[in-house]
């Protein structure tokens, strides 16, 4: 009852007045981060959302646009700014993704959205954490974030689908308040940014090149259906 019914309206409600009320905030980081890293202010990006459904998620940039000698976009790391590492710390960058609520491409707790190109890398048991509306947090983002592997993370995102409940949504979400003013687990050790899951399998030798490919040229051709 509550997974099928009572947690779209309580999704719809929240965000819409969570909008409301964090929208003149929400205007001033819109100001700041076109001072600061340029426009457009709004970082969008497609993802796959219920069913593997393609939707646009909406989020402050955290990096700018630098690119090498060779008109290509620089390493995530060093476009990443001291304001951006704020932004993502506090999880301030994530208020856009308010409005993917309200639409209904999330819910306010699921699994997080990944990457097209992380979803094709999945096993077909893996790709079950699709079957429910990605969320703005999850019960992977309150046990490790971006600091646990992608296994543990993708298990804890199947353990979420198969427990959906109004107590265990509460849990997460008290959890993730307590997270983000600790501002615990928003790095991987050693790195800026988290890495992908393609780039993970091939450095631990699961996948080969070949293999890691042909998987991004999937991923593309996903993208590109999506967006007609």
């Amino acid at each position: 009852m509550y997974a099928k019914y009572i947690k779209r309206i309580l999704d719809f409600t929240l965000s819409l007045v969570a909008l409301i009320i964090l929208m003149p905030l929400m205007i001033i980081l819109w100001v700041l981060v076109r001072i600061k890293l340029g426009k457009p202010a709004i970082f969008k990006q497609q993802r796959p959302g219920k069913n593997e459904k393609i939707f646009t998620l909406y989020k402050f940039r955290t990096m700018t646009d630098e690119k090498d000698e060779n008109g290509n976009l620089l390493p995530d790391e060093k476009r990443l700014t001291k304001f951006g590492k704020f932004l993502r710390s506090t999880s301030l960058d994530e208020l856009p993704e308010l409005w993917n609520i309200v639409k209904g491409d999330m819910s306010i707790v699921g699994p997080r959205p990944q990457l097209v190109k992380d979803m094709v890398f999945m096993t077909e048991q893996q790709r079950k954490r699709h079957k429910v509306r990605q969320g703005l947090t999850g019960l992977a983002q309150i046990n490790g974030r971006n600091n646990i592997t992608w296994e543990q993370k993708i298990n804890y995102d199947l353990e979420y689908i198969n427990n959906v409940s109004f107590k265990n949504d509460c849990k997460i979400i008290l959890k993730t308040i307590e997270k983000v003013f600790k501002r615990e687990n928003i790095e991987t050790d050693g790195m800026q940014t988290a890495e992908d899951l393609g780039d993970y399998l091939l450095r631990n030798k699961v996948i080969d090149e070949v293999d890691y490919l042909t998987k991004i040229e999937e991923a593309k051709k996903i993208i590109e259906r999506g967006r007609i």
